[in-house]
């Protein structure tokens, strides 16, 4: 089908934040009291928030997840990535595309705050093209798996779901893309995620963001 607009999300698929933000948050977690390797704390919280896992963190720390603890995580994450954040390779070349094809009707809808997703847009010099039309899981009602922040940003761009196609690297988000009624793509590096992703309901996966112009191209 032609899609009408494309929405990207932001960390995973244009800006490979989750390392460096992760790396941040299991030195805080271990501080607190609960150790874990970085592929355990990837595993656990790629695609989350942290604020969301708060009885989790509770639990796992015994200690209260405090507003002060997370404007300090927030700080200490937001240096790492202004120091360190790279594009997703690929990931300007599928955003011109999306763009072209859609004559602009694109959109970032990302799980995270608004601050942190403007700042990594401008870092990559992606920001251009999303200006206007940012979305963050913060300031809806529910955040992904929940449709809301991707039915947002359709509504912004006069669409239904269902003509919208949507590009996620996780099982949360590509929930949450199907739940909206978008057609969901799967940025899938590594075949290990595979069965996880399509079970959550991706139409297509690919390996490479590059390979998002040609998909376009090929859609019918």
């Amino acid at each position: 089908m032609k899609f009408e607009a494309i929405l990207f999300d932001c960390d995973g698929v244009l800006v490979d934040s989750e390392p460096l933000t992760n790396q941040v948050l299991r030195e805080m977690l271990a501080e607190a009291g609960w150790s874990m390797t970085q592929a355990e704390c990837m595993a656990y919280f790629v695609g989350k928030t942290v604020r969301e896992e708060r009885a989790e963190i509770e639990a796992r720390t015994g200690q209260p997840l405090t507003q002060d603890w997370l404007n300090s995580f927030y700080q200490r994450r937001n240096q790492a990535l202004v120091a360190r954040l790279e594009v997703i390779p690929g990931a300007r070349s599928a955003v011109q595309a999306a763009h072209d094809v859609t004559r602009g009707r694109i959109a970032c809808a990302s799980g995270a705050d608004r601050f942190k997703v403007e700042m990594q847009l401008g870092k990559v010099d992606l920001l251009g093209f999303f200006a206007g039309r940012i979305f963050s899981g913060h300031e809806m009602p529910r955040s992904k798996p929940a449709p809301d922040v991707y039915l947002a940003a359709a509504a912004h761009l006069n669409l239904p779901g269902e003509q919208c196609l949507v590009i996620e690297d996780t099982t949360v988000g590509v929930t949450a893309g199907v739940a909206a009624g978008a057609t969901v793509w799967a940025y899938s590096p590594q075949p290990s995620g595979d069965a996880a992703l399509l079970q959550a309901g991706a139409r297509q996966l690919f390996r490479s963001m590059a390979d998002v112009p040609g998909l376009l191209l090929a859609s019918p």
